[in-house]
């Protein structure tokens, strides 16, 4: 097995190394191709490698290195993209056989800026199909392989193989989409950074989309830096995504590093905490301490607008109208060649009247302005990522109720941020007694990303828990 030692190293680090010239961008990307292929047999991490054209992108940004013509902080350094993101000349899948031969006339925007800021694309990772599930199980293509466990463990959906991927070393950073958890929850059961920023913040144009009105953009890193450094890069006005126009601009590593020290945090209450499994309730808990030793004042508040979100949004009916609505012509006419447990969550829309429909949306207007009062009176929230830890994939896919179950209990606490339109953040905050990461969300007011990262980058700096690291011995 190739050398491991650079494979755990976050962007930031890497960056050191890169741009002192102790490493090289192909010298590195080598390097983690080279582990993609000893590891992803096992992993099933990523659905296409683009290796000839991650090696030609490795040559040039070596050769700009070398005439001076450095981009920036991401320069040179290899990542992932989920497979709904668009790249010119390969396909786009969304995860179903059925757009095998959907190739790309033309990059994502984020694809755009990120080869703009010189990284380098290392291949496309698996989704659940078309995005819609929180377990990440994919019958068609198949499951990637939680890498904390031997056994297979839910990985977390629908960015399944982004979580994976970086969980397990294979890149840095990976790219997902996050329509009712599905950056958050994959970070939090494979141990990695996941940020959940605000319709609007991130540009969607060219990503096959699940729900127009919910679907945000966001990164899987190692550390909260790396998470700030991508969005920094990603984010922006967009003509070809309307969601972007009249965003303010921001500047999320300006105070990044500026602590905690009299910030108010608060730990949200009521349907969060319902039935949470007890080891991630303490694990979650205990982060309290650490936030008032680093001088924050750490309190409770009643938090109904979860419960609200969740009657706004019965049986998740808005994204399964909007799903439908997408795919109505493919499912009749290719029906079978669905996942049966995505078609049908897809055919709930098909009876979603138009009066129904708007009458959710417009109710969500005056919950969501509610919520940011409510919100007034702390700089942000602390609620357990997932309800329970990651799970036997077979103990999962027994049935197709045993399917719904679990998947309902991923998404739950995830999908209430999305209907409220909050950004949210993913850490690691501790390990189940069989190994598996915990996750802590931190929620924040919508454009507030920067507080949100700032919150996670103290945390993380005087805690180690994103420093661990899975033993693949069973990989290999």
């Amino acid at each position: 097995m190739p050398d491991t030692s650079l494979h755990w190293l976050t962007l930031s680090e890497l960056a050191q190394r890169i741009h002192t010239g102790a490493l090289s961008p192909l010298e590195l990307t080598e390097m983690l191709l080279a582990r993609l292929e000893e590891l992803d047999g096992t992993l099933h991490a990523f659905t296409l490698v683009t290796r000839e054209r991650a090696l030609a992108q490795a040559h040039a940004a070596t050769l700009a290195l070398q005439t001076g013509q450095e981009v920036g902080p991401l320069h040179g350094i290899p990542y992932a993209a989920k497979d709904l993101f668009d790249v010119k000349g390969l396909p786009t899948t969304a995860g179903c056989t059925l757009l095998e031969r959907n190739i790309a006339a033309a990059d994502a925007a984020v694809i755009r800026r990120l080869t703009q800021a010189g990284m380098i694309l290392l291949g496309k990772t698996h989704t659940v199909q078309f995005a819609y599930g929180g377990v990440g199980i994919n019958h068609h293509y198949g499951t990637p392989h939680n890498p904390w466990q031997a056994v297979p463990h839910a990985p977390g959906g629908s960015s399944s193989g982004s979580g994976v991927a970086v969980a397990a070393g294979l890149v840095p950073m990976a790219l997902g989409s996050d329509t009712g958890g599905s950056v958050r929850i994959p970070a939090a059961l494979c141990g990695t950074v996941g940020l959940k920023t605000t319709v609007g913040q991130i540009s969607r144009a060219g990503v096959f989309p699940l729900s127009w009105t919910l679907d945000s953009i966001g990164p899987l890193t190692r550390s909260v830096e790396d998470a700030a450094l991508v969005y920094q890069q990603l984010r922006g006005c967009d003509p070809a995504d309307p969601s972007t126009q009249g965003v303010p601009s921001q500047d999320v590593l300006m105070r990044l590093k500026d602590g905690v020290q009299g910030l108010r945090l608060a730990f949200a209450e009521t349907l969060f905490w319902d039935e949470v499994d007890p080891e991630i309730s303490q694990a979650v808990r205990a982060c309290g301490a650490v936030f008032n030793g680093l001088g924050a004042r750490v309190d409770s508040i009643a938090f109904p607008e979860a419960v609200e979100a969740q009657e706004c949004h019965p049986r998740g009916l808005v994204v399964a109208a909007e799903a439908y609505t997408l795919h109505q012509e493919r499912l009749q006419a290719h029906g079978a060649q669905y996942d049966p447990i995505v078609s049908a969550r897809m055919r709930q829309g098909q009876h979603v009247s138009a009066a129904e429909y708007l009458s959710m949306l417009r109710s969500w207007a005056p919950l969501r302005a509610k919520v940011v009062e409510t919100l007034r009176q702390v700089d942000a929230v602390l609620v357990p990522t997932t309800m329970i830890p990651p799970l036997p994939v077979a103990e999962i896919d027994a049935s197709e109720a045993a399917y719904s179950a679990r998947n309902l209990q991923y998404l739950r606490n995830t999908a209430i941020g999305n209907v409220l339109n909050l950004c949210a953040l993913s850490i690691p905050c501790g390990f189940t007694r069989q190994g598996l990461p915990i996750g802590l969300m931190i929620y924040g007011k919508p454009f507030h990303e920067d507080m949100v990262l700032r919150v996670g980058y103290a945390f993380e700096q005087a805690t180690a828990w994103h420093r661990r690291t899975p033993d693949l011995a069973w990989a290999t």
